[in-house]
């Protein structure tokens, strides 16, 4: 059973974590949680940790029970504005933003973040194994984006991204060298960029 709380301290905690950063095309997506006192989902871990069908089927679960949940992206334009690594920081602040709900603290999955206006925010590394809320986040963003590209298979189906989502399989490269890129594909992957804050 994953940890509910980083601090028991009564503050109310979001966690946050993004899906689709490793991916050659589409938008990075962000997902924020606030878990409730009693939630209770033994299921629940590391997206990448459960199959498929594990994820959809908890997916209506997490958004149930939890107290305020919200899903962000950003696109292959802003991620080549901005970097990967910061656009997947702009896709969690637009998740959070969307909350509907001030979290009092930020769980951020990883050892980096841009800071969200002025709420105090803790990295963890490899999060999603070890608190609900960044495990729940983990899911709600995996899915959302799995969905998306689905949905982009649909209008370039040569690039198989209903199998590979993306990602940079042999086949997935294979299929852009032979049919070149498609509107969606990411062109620079640069750390350097300064970071966006809206």
């Amino acid at each position: 059973m994953l940890d509910l709380h980083f601090l028991a301290d009564g503050c109310i905690e979001c966690g946050c974590d993004e899906a689709g950063r490793g991916s050659l095309v589409g938008d990075v997506f962000a997902a924020a949680v606030i878990l409730p006192e009693d939630f209770c989902l033994p299921e629940l871990n590391d997206s990448k940790k459960l199959t498929e069908r594990t994820r959809y089927r908890l997916r209506p679960q997490i958004e149930e029970q939890a107290v305020a949940w919200a899903v962000g992206r950003a696109s292959a334009e802003e991620i080549d504005t901005y970097n990967i690594l910061h656009a997947s920081f702009l896709a969690m602040h637009r998740a959070i933003a969307a909350l509907g709900i001030t979290p009092q603290r930020l769980l951020i999955d990883g050892n980096h973040f841009d800071p969200y206006l002025d709420i105090p925010h803790e990295c963890i590394v490899k999060g999603d194994s070890r608190l609900a809320s960044i495990a729940a986040a983990s899911i709600l963003a995996k899915t959302y984006r799995d969905d998306y590209m689905l949905a982009a298979h649909k209008r370039f189906p040569v690039y198989g991204w209903d199998r590979n989502k993306g990602y940079p399989t042999p086949a997935h490269r294979q299929a852009i060298e032979k049919m070149g890129h498609s509107p969606l594909q990411r062109f620079t992957f640069m750390e350097t960029k300064p970071s966006r804050k809206d």
